[in-house]
């Protein structure tokens, strides 16, 4: 008979967290190929084995973190709902993502390093859960376009286009403030252009 998995301490859960936080700051930076154990290590405070003790390899934190991501990117669309105004709800979609990633940026950079190495240990997911949330909320926003809610547009296109000009803001985060230049809050611009922007291309 199996035991039951006894709860972490709480400085457990702290190396645990302290492991997942160096090991996103260097993921973000490094890439899944260059971010080594020892780097983490070194980045957490921690030993080696210490480490190895809460996670057996790298693939083991890499796919943690990636677990996380995945959830937390993905609530904001689980939001879009039947009920409501079409054109604010995606609005309010593109913000969300506008500030996740203002929030969120490593875990931006993680994705999308991921994504751009063939996605090797998110495939599975982006094809299977990521696919089907997609075209369950594309569907409903073909149902708003048939009604005459929003304009007649490709919802994944849609949901495509408010993922490039959101996460863009923090995978190029350099980029965009070194053409800015100081004086400038790059998400608020970003917020206000947006919503121009989508309120005019939604509009029946």
């Amino acid at each position: 008979m199996n035991q039951p998995t006894r709860p972490r301490s709480r400085i457990q859960e702290k190396n645990r967290q302290a492991i997942l936080a160096a090991a996103l700051q260097e993921f973000s930076a490094q890439g899944f190929a260059g971010t080594t154990i020892d780097r983490i290590a070194e980045t957490a405070g921690l030993s080696k084995p210490n480490v190895l003790y809460y996670f057996p390899s790298k693939e083991a934190i890499h796919s943690t973190l990636l677990d996380q991501l995945l959830d937390l990117w993905l609530a904001p669309l689980r939001e879009l709902q039947a009920q409501g105004d079409p054109v604010e709800q995606l609005l309010a979609y593109a913000k969300r993502k506008l500030q996740m990633s203002r929030d969120y940026p490593q875990e931006s950079r993680l994705f999308a390093n991921e994504v751009l190495q063939g996605a090797p240990r998110l495939g599975p997911t982006l094809g299977g859960a990521l696919r089907d949330l997609v075209n369950e909320k594309s569907a409903l926003i073909g149902r708003w376009s048939a009604e005459g809610r929003i304009a007649a547009l490709d919802p994944r296109h849609l949901l495509f286009s408010i993922w490039a000009l959101t996460q863009h803001y923090a995978d190029f985060e350099v980029q965009v403030r070194a053409v800015l230049g100081q004086g400038h809050d790059p998400y608020a611009e970003a917020q206000a252009f947006l919503d121009q922007l989508y309120r005019k291309l939604l509009a029946p």
